[in-house]
This record gives structure tokens, sequence and C-alpha cells, in this order.
């Protein structure tokens, strides 16, 4: 079997791992000689060095690769390396605030569109190392030094750069701010990094490598899909208050850059514009996931998307409040964008006191109001906030032309009444046979 990057890379990582420095820094100044663009591998190499008592070489070769990687378009690589200096006890504010300067929000060298080196493939055959014992520390170090610096194999700088999911929403010295408050993570294969079903209390942004997302089924995990360099994933979690909708695990293995709810609370304090930036990051992520995903938004392209999103109003709820009262004409149809609601249904108790029955919950890209509208009756149940929560808003004569002028969008919602109406039904029904057995 021919030997690969991938292969390479893992017995670097072994090595490393073990404590042989020496034989990992070998192996990756061979790796990096085979392909010049391995980023992951790149940064590999002042780690290594600074484990083996070569602390000035790696700050230097940080600092040199931090600003490359930026200029490059590689920017959480380039945060990655400012880290890595960090860590090893001089940050460069210099550095960081050129970083800043290139991807902060309003800056001149944002664009649209940004060539991008493409991935490394990891399976490339590639020669097997050199067989040779390190004898000569120094001259390893040295040779590995030379490696890492030699960055004439990329391609020349870009004039315009791809903005960094939620940092290039922040002016440069909040993006500066918030880039000292993160974590840096070198992450190793099959680590777990976040949990279906837990509370969220970081969000990530990914340095190098992949990651993969999967769901929870009968059968099994699920893969949806796999995160690469550039993409930002957690984040809802933290900012709606939602438990994770996914789990992420590493492949093979990754640098990501960690930011904690606690770290943006202390954030916060130092700098008031930050809860507002914040809100509207995560207000147009869930835009963008409930345009998405919603069957209410894809009989539309995009114009239409917008066109119909501009009619909906926006309202921040807080827990417990009454959103729809039971036996009230309907004003309109609501869309969870954040949060979670109740519908419960009025039920005397026992004693002939007023009571309520749970029917239901529901959650982001959840839809609620449309039966009264469609039927032109009074609501037959209640909905109030159970957490605090994000709520659309659409005028009922708003919906009446929409359904009137969509035969495709009428039926969406009859369906959806239909099954809701079922539903709320066998719940009744259930509870009527539960209080007759317990008599």
């Amino acid at each position: 079997m021919p030997t690969t990057l991938r292969m390479l890379k893992a017995e670097a990582r072994r090595h490393a791992a073990e404590g042989r420095y020496a034989e990992a820094l070998h192996l990756t100044d061979h790796l990096l000689s085979c392909q010049p663009l391995d980023d992951g591998s790149r940064l590999l190499i002042p780690r290594l060095l600074a484990a083996l008592g070569f602390p000035g070489d790696a700050i230097e070769i940080c600092g040199v690769l931090a600003l490359h990687f930026a200029r490059a378009g590689h920017p959480l690589t380039g945060l990655v390396a400012w880290k890595l200096r960090e860590e090893l006890g001089q940050p460069s504010q210099d550095v960081l605030a050129q970083i800043a300067g290139l991807y902060a929000h309003g800056a001149p060298t944002l664009g649209p569109k940004s060539a991008r080196q493409a991935p490394v493939d990891l399976d490339e055959s590639v020669p097997d190392a050199p067989d040779e014992p390190v004898t000569d520390l120094a001259e390893l170090g040295s040779r590995a030094k030379t490696r890492a610096l030699q960055l004439g194999f990329y391609a020349r700088y870009p004039d315009s750069y791809l903005p960094i999911p939620f940092l290039s929403e922040l002016p440069a010295v909040l993006l500066a701010g918030v880039v000292r408050a993160c974590r840096f993570r070198h992450l190793s294969h099959d680590e777990l990094v976040i949990e279906e079903g837990e509370r969220g209390r970081s969000f990530f942004l990914v340095a190098t490598g992949v990651l993969r997302v999967t769901k929870a089924d009968p059968t099994g995990e699920i893969e949806r899909s796999r995160l690469h360099e550039g993409a930002l994933f957690g984040e809802m979690a933290v900012l709606a208050g939602q438990p994770r909708t996914a789990s992420v695990r590493v492949v093979d293995e990754a640098d990501v850059l960690e930011l904690s709810r606690d770290a943006l609370d202390a954030l916060s304090m130092e700098h008031p514009s930050l809860p507002a930036a914040l809100h509207a990051f995560a207000r147009e992520r869930l835009l963008k996931n409930l345009l998405a995903t919603s069957p209410l938004f894809r009989p539309f392209d995009r114009r239409q998307q917008l066109d119909l999103l501009r009619h909906f109003e926006g309202h921040d709820v807080p827990a417990g409040t009454p959103v729809i009262r039971e036996g009230q004409l309907g004003l309109g149809l609501f869309v969870v964008l954040a949060g979670e609601v109740e519908v419960t249904k009025s039920q005397p108790a026992e004693d002939g006191s007023p009571g309520e029955l749970p029917l239901s919950r529901l959650r982001a890209g959840d839809v609620f109001g449309e039966m009264s509208l469609l039927s032109q009756r009074p609501t037959t149940a209640s909905v109030r906030t159970v957490a605090p929560s994000t709520l659309l808003f659409l005028a009922g004569e708003y919906f009446q032309r929409l359904v009137a002028a969509l035969p495709e969008i009428r039926q969406y919602f009859e369906g959806m009444a239909t099954r809701r109406d079922l539903e709320n039904r066998l719940v009744l029904e259930s509870d009527l046979l539960d209080a007759d057995d317990g008599e």
C-alpha cells in the first residue's frame, strides 16, 4: 500500500502524543517538503520546536505565519498562529491589529468573492520519510524552521478577502477583543466537540482540518455534513439559548477557535456595542436557516423570499408571555425564529376549577396561528412562550392574500392544519382515557 499524507500525519501525531517530539518534527518536515500547501503541518512545526526547547524560533515562525495566512486569505489559520504565539508568552498586538484591519466590518479589503486555495488531498501518495536517526536537534530544528518559513509556494496575495463569519460583523477594535477572548484548541481524531441535546456553552470557528456533523437516529448516527476551514458552528445554541441540534466530531485532526458564552458576557461589559452586534448576527443566521428549511418559503426564489420576509414583524418575547388566547379571532400567522412556545387547551379540573391540557411544544422553524386564519373561526387553543423567544408575525390580511394567490401555499397550510387538528384530538382522547382509568 502506498504511503499517503494522511498516514504520515497520523504517524506524526502518534509521535507527538507519546512525547517523541524529535521524531514528530522529522516526519512533519518531510511531510511539508512533499506538500508545501498543508497549513496544518506548517502550524505544527512551531509547536514541536517549542516542545523541543526552541521557543524563540517558534515565536518567530508564529509571527510570520500569522500575517502570511491572513494576507493569503486564510484569516482563521493566521489567528491560530497568533494564538500559538500568545501561548508562548509573546503576543503581538500589532500583528492582531493588522489582521483585524483586513477583516473587520467596513474594511475596504472585504469583498463578496475571493480566490481560495483548494483543500489539500490527504490521500495523495508521497515518498516514505528518510529512515535516519535524529542525532542533532539543533540541525533538525533549523531545517524545520527554514521549511516552515518557505512561503514562495503560495500564489500571490489576493486583492480582496471573504468575510469571517461573525468576526467580520465587528469593528476592528471589537474583533481584536473577541480574538483575545477566544481559546485555541488543537483537536484529535474522533474527538467529540459538541453533543446533540446538550446546552450550548461555546461556539467554534474552523481554522484547519475537517469535522463531521451527525444526528442521532434509531439505527445509529447519520452523517449530515462536513465542516472545513472558515466554518462557524455551535453558535445558535449559544446565541439563541437552544439545545444542540447535532453532534460534531473531528476527522483526523483540526485546529479551532472556541468562544464561550462566559467570555462573550465579560466582553459585553467592556464593549456595550457587542450585545447589539450579537443580536443582529443571531437574527440573520436564524433567518437564513428559516429560509433554507421552512416549507413556507420553498415555492419562492431568493428575491421573493426576501420580499415575503419583509412583511413579517420580528418580536423578542419574554418567557411566560401569552401569544394567542383560546377563543379569540386569529390576528395573523406566527413563526418561531428562536426559543420555544407551548400550545394548551382549556380543560376544567375534576373540582371544576379552570385548568389547561398541554397539546404540544413548538420550536425554531415551527408555524402556528394558521388554523384560525384558514377557518375564519376563533382559535381553539392558547399559545404562550416557555422560554425567551423571537417570533415573526405576518398580519392576517397579508396571509389571506398569500394563500389566495398561491394554491401550493394554501395546500401546505391546510395539510398542516389537518395534521395539527388530528394530533390535538389524539392528545385530548388520550387524556380522557387516562381520566377514565383513574376513576
